[in-house]
Order: C-alpha cells, then sequence, then structure tokens
C-alpha cells in the first residue's frame, strides 16, 4: 500500500501527460485513433492535467481499485499505464466508470429506459434546465 500511495502521489497537483494514439486529438485533421488503427504511430506533444485527488479503495494484488479526481483532457488509461511505469510492474485499466464531466453528476442520472415510466413530477426533476446547464458551464 505504501509503494501504491507513493506512486500515485506522485501524480498529484498539474503535471504533463502524454495524450494515447487511441484518442481523439487531431493531427493535420485525422483523429489519432485512426492512424493507430492503420498501425500509425507520431509523437504527441505533452499537455498539461491537473490531479487534485485519489483513493485507493481496494487492493487485492495484482488487481487495485482507485478514484480521481481529474481535470477535463485526462487520460484515466495513460494514467494507469504511468503508475504501473512508476511502480516497474506496468498496469491497464480492466474497467472504467465515469462518475462526474464538470458538474454533471452520476448520481443524478437518469437511465433513458427509465424515462418513460417515470411519473410526471419525477421526470421534471431529472430535467436540467437551460440556465442550470449556463451556470454550470459558467457562461
Amino acid at each position: 500500500k505504501a509503494q501504491l500511495d507513493e506512486a500515485f502521489g506522485g501524480f498529484m497537483g498539474e503535471f504533463e501527460q502524454i495524450p494515447p494514439m487511441v484518442s481523439a486529438i487531431k493531427k493535420d485533421g485525422v483523429p489519432l485513433y485512426k492512424l493507430a488503427r492503420k498501425g500509425i504511430e507520431i509523437v504527441r506533444e505533452p499537455r498539461k492535467v491537473h490531479v487534485t485527488g485519489y483513493d485507493i479503495t481496494r487492493v487485492e494484488l495484482p488487481e487495485v481499485d482507485f478514484t480521481v479526481n481529474c481535470s477535463k483532457g485526462f487520460y484515466v488509461r495513460t494514467y494507469a499505464h504511468d503508475i504501473g511505469d512508476k511502480l516497474g510492474c506496468g498496469a491497464h485499466l480492466s474497467a472504467l466508470k465515469r462518475t462526474r464531466s464538470g458538474k454533471f453528476t452520476l448520481d443524478r442520472a437518469v437511465k433513458v429506459a427509465d424515462l418513460k415510466t417515470l411519473p410526471r413530477e419525477e421526470l421534471y426533476k431529472a430535467l436540467v434546465s437551460l440556465a442550470e446547464i449556463s451556470l454550470m458551464r459558467g457562461a
């Protein structure tokens, strides 16, 4: 656990992260994932990202579960890979669950199938107003 904390702790605050080839970033108008599918790899420029916190929630080696609070543009799969490099053992994600995107949170999400059966009052509670979206986006 101490080695994990040290490795995760090395990726706190602002740092540079190299985006993966399998990403929507474009090179000359072409998404990198299309180049990757053709076996073409290019040099990617590091991008500044920010981690404000992490929590190691389960350790049953070789598996480790964690949550991370990060900036937009952050690649969690790259984060896992980089932590594995730091530990000297390699690492990859076997699952990924986004619980928040900006101010939209999973606990406020409603399944599309449930929209058909929700009572009208509950449906109205589930909807996000345009004004609220503007506030969430900082507009």
